[in-house]
C-alpha cells in the first residue's frame, strides 16, 4: 500500500469533544487534513516536543526516548496504519542493528515520538479517504489568512480583542490550521507588549 506523508498542522482544543485537544496532520503533497482527537496529556507530551521545551524532570515519552536510546534502536517512521470505529492505531517502525521492529503504539503516543525523534509520520489513502477532511478551496481564498501576503498587515495590526475573536470563529469552524496561526500570532503580541 502506498503511504501518504503528513506533517503536523496544528494542535489545539477540540470543538466537537470539551476537555479534549485535537491534533491536525496535513497531507504533505496534498490539501487534506486529517483530524484526531486526542486527550490533554497526549496533547502536552506533543507539545512539549513542538516547542523544544525542557520539563524539569522527564516526560514518559521523553523517558521512553532515553531507554531506546541507550539501547541504540532509533524510530525512523511512524505509520498511522489503521482506522477502526473511529479510533486511530500506529506503530513505531524501529531499527537497530539493521533489524526493522513494529510497535504497536497509541496514535498520540506514536506522534509524540515522531516529534522527538524528528521522523517522518505517514499514513495509507484509505485512512485519508475515511478520516481526511478537504479543505475548501473558495473559502481558503476568502478568508485573511497569516500567510497571505495581502492580508498579512491587515491581520498583524488588529488589536488583540480582534485577533482573539478571530480565533474563537476558527475554532468554532474547526479550522485548526489558521486557529494554531492566530494563536501564535496573540502570543508574540502578549509577549512584545509586556
Amino acid at each position: 500500500m502506498k503511504k501518504v506523508r503528513l506533517n503536523i498542522m496544528a494542535l489545539s482544543h477540540s470543538v466537537t469533544q470539551s476537555h479534549n485537544y485535537a491534533v491536525v496532520l496535513g497531507e504533505e503533497d496534498g490539501k487534506r487534513r486529517l483530524p484526531i482527537v486526542i486527550g490533554g496529556f497526549e496533547a502536552q507530551a506533543i507539545a512539549v516536543a513542538l516547542e523544544n521545551m525542557t520539563p524539569n524532570r522527564p516526560l514518559t515519552h521523553d523517558l521512553f526516548k532515553n531507554t531506546l536510546d541507550a539501547y541504540e534502536i532509533e524510530i525512523k517512521e511512524v505509520v498511522i496504519n489503521n482506522l477502526l470505529d473511529g479510533i486511530f492505531y500506529a506503530q513505531l517502525i524501529c531499527e537497530q542493528n539493521g533489524n526493522v521492529i513494529q510497535i504497536d503504539a497509541r496514535t498520540s503516543d506514536a506522534i509524540s515520538m515522531a516529534v522527538r525523534y524528528g521522523c517522518p509520520i505517514y499514513t495509507f489513502e484509505f485512512i485519508m479517504e475515511n478520516a481526511g477532511v478537504i479543505l475548501d478551496e473558495e473559502e481558503e481564498e476568502k478568508k485573511p489568512t497569516i500567510g497571505s501576503k495581502s492580508k498579512r498587515s491587515a491581520i498583524e495590526n488588529m488589536s488583540l480583542s480582534g485577533l482573539e475573536k478571530l480565533l474563537e470563529e476558527s475554532l468554532e469552524k474547526e479550522d485548526y490550521e489558521r486557529a494554531a496561526q492566530l494563536r501564535d500570532l496573540i502570543n508574540s503580541k502578549k509577549t512584545s507588549d509586556s
